[in-house]
């Protein structure tokens, strides 16, 4: 799977465990409730996946969106613009985790900026998220975690 659309944000941290334990936690999707042990950076999000083996359509209150899963990529994608990825790679420390989000818009690409208040908020906001996720990730794994791209 190759990555769509146009970067808008990235964000890395490092998880202090081998990929394949990262990866069995943050690429386990499956059709069935999202939680702890399915589609997990989305466990606090809500909803039920349908579909598979590899894309899925994840139903919450007030929207959906498309779960991509793959050797070492989750990706969703919802609304007109959004896409986030979370890749994985081997790290001397663990493993590497990679989120970035996209403009994938097809039509009004010019209008992304504008309803996103000129991406003042998106990068402070996705940081903040991803952070949080990297603490809930080492929560769930035992592990240290840290966050490589401080404000």
């Amino acid at each position: 799977m190759t990555s769509a659309g146009t970067l808008l944000v990235e964000v890395r941290g490092i998880v202090e465990a081998p990929v394949e334990r990262v990866a069995g936690l943050l690429l386990h999707v499956r059709p069935g409730p999202v939680g702890r042990d399915n589609c997990f950076p989305f466990a606090e999000h809500g909803g039920t996946l349908t579909g598979g083996p590899d894309r899925f359509v994840l139903a919450a209150p007030g929207h959906s969106m498309t779960v991509e899963v793959g050797r070492d990529l989750l990706a969703a994608q919802g609304g007109w613009w959004w896409r986030g990825e979370y890749r994985l790679a081997p790290d001397p420390a663990g493993t590497l985790l990679v989120h970035q989000v996209r403009n994938v818009a097809e039509r009004l690409r010019w209008g992304v900026p504008l309803a996103n208040g000129f991406f003042r908020r998106l990068g402070p906001q996705t940081r903040d998220g991803f952070a949080a996720l990297l603490d809930r990730v080492g929560a769930e794994l035992g592990c240290p975690v840290r966050l490589l791209d401080k404000r």
